[in-house]
C-alpha cells in the first residue's frame, strides 16, 4: 500500500515535465494505452466473461472513472501548480459521501456533514488564494478542472458500485481503459500527430512510460492486492499521505511553493477526510 501510494502521488510532478512538451490529451491517451495493454495481459491469468448488457454500462463506468477523471486531471494538472492538484485528490471520499447521500440515501451524520464542510472550505482557500508568479503558476480554472476529476470519479464509484463489486477488479480495468482509450484516442489524434510522440527525447518517454505503467497499472494492481490483506480504515489512513507526498515532491523538484495558505487548505482538508472516515 505505500508503494502504491508513493507511485501514485508522483503523477503531479512527472506528469507537469511531460506536459512541457506534449499536450495533455496526448499524454492521457498514452498512459490509457499503456495500462490497457497491462491489464489485457494479466486477464490472461482471470478468465472471467462480461455479458453485452454489462459491457453496455461499462462504457458508461469508463467515462467517469477514467475517461473524465484522468482526462480533466491531466488537463487541470496542465494549468496548474502540481501541489494544487495533489491536493484536490483528497477530495474524492468528500465528493463520494455527497453523491451517496443523495443518491444511495446513506446515513449522514454531524461528524460528516462538518467533514465535508470543513474541506470545502480547504478546497475553496486553495482555489481562490492562488499566486500567478514562477515557472508553474496555479490557476482558477486549473485547480476546478482538478476538483472535477475528482468529481466523476466519485460519480463512477456510487452509480456502478454494483457492477464494480460484481466482476473481478482485474476485468474492471480491463474494460474501463479499453474504452476510455479508444475514446481517447479519436479525441486527441490531431494532438498526436501536432506531437510528433517518436521524436520526443528518451527521458520524456521514460515519464511517460512511468506514468503509464508504474502510476497507473501498477498502482491499481498493488491496491487490489493490499484490500485482499487490509481492511478499508487502514487503506483509507494510507490516503491521506496522497497529497502530502505529491506536493512534498513537487516542492522538492522545484515544481511548486508552499505559502501559509496552502499549509492551512491541506489541514481543512485532511481534517474534512478524517471526519467523514471516523
Amino acid at each position: 500500500m505505500s508503494v502504491a501510494i508513493f507511485f501514485f502521488a508522483i503523477i503531479s510532478p512527472v506528469g507537469k515535465i511531460v506536459l512541457d512538451h506534449i499536450h495533455p490529451l496526448t499524454l492521457n491517451t498514452l498512459r490509457l494505452f499503456g495500462a490497457a495493454v497491462c491489464f489485457w495481459i494479466t486477464s490472461i491469468f482471470v478468465r472471467e466473461t462480461v455479458s453485452k448488457k454489462d459491457l453496455f454500462f461499462l462504457f458508461f463506468a469508463a467515462v467517469f472513472g477514467t475517461m473524465l477523471n484522468q482526462g480533466l486531471f491531466i488537463i487541470g494538472l496542465s494549468k496548474t501548480n502540481p501541489v494544487h492538484s495533489s491536493l484536490m485528490t483528497s477530495m474524492a471520499p468528500l465528493l463520494t459521501l455527497t453523491i451517496s447521500a443523495i443518491y444511495l440515501k446513506e446515513k449522514i451524520t454531524c461528524s460528516r456533514i462538518a467533514g465535508v464542510l470543513i474541506g470545502a472550505l480547504g478546497a475553496a482557500i486553495l482555489i481562490f488564494m492562488n499566486k500567478q508568479a514562477g515557472d508553474h503558476p496555479s490557476s482558477i480554472g486549473g485547480d476546478i478542472l482538478c476538483l472535477c476529476a475528482q468529481l466523476s470519479y466519485a460519480i463512477y464509484l456510487t452509480f456502478f458500485l454494483k457492477l464494480i463489486k460484481k466482476y473481478n477488479p482485474v476485468t474492471i480495468s480491463k474494460w474501463l481503459f479499453s474504452f476510455s482509450f479508444i475514446c481517447f484516442f479519436f479525441i486527441s489524434f490531431r494532438h498526436i500527430e501536432a506531437d510528433h510522440i517518436l521524436s520526443l527525447p528518451p527521458d520524456i518517454w521514460i515519464r511517460i512510460f512511468v506514468i503509464a505503467i508504474l502510476c497507473t497499472y501498477v498502482t491499481f494492481t498493488l491496491l487490489m492486492s493490499a484490500q485482499k490483506s487490509l481492511n478499508p480504515t487502514v487503506i483509507s489512513a494510507y490516503n491521506y499521505f496522497l497529497p502530502l507526498i505529491g506536493a512534498g515532491i513537487s516542492v522538492a523538484v522545484g515544481l511548486g511553493t508552499v505559502d501559509c495558505y496552502t499549509v492551512l487548505a491541506t489541514a481543512l482538508i485532511l481534517v474534512g477526510v478524517m471526519f467523514v472516515n471516523k
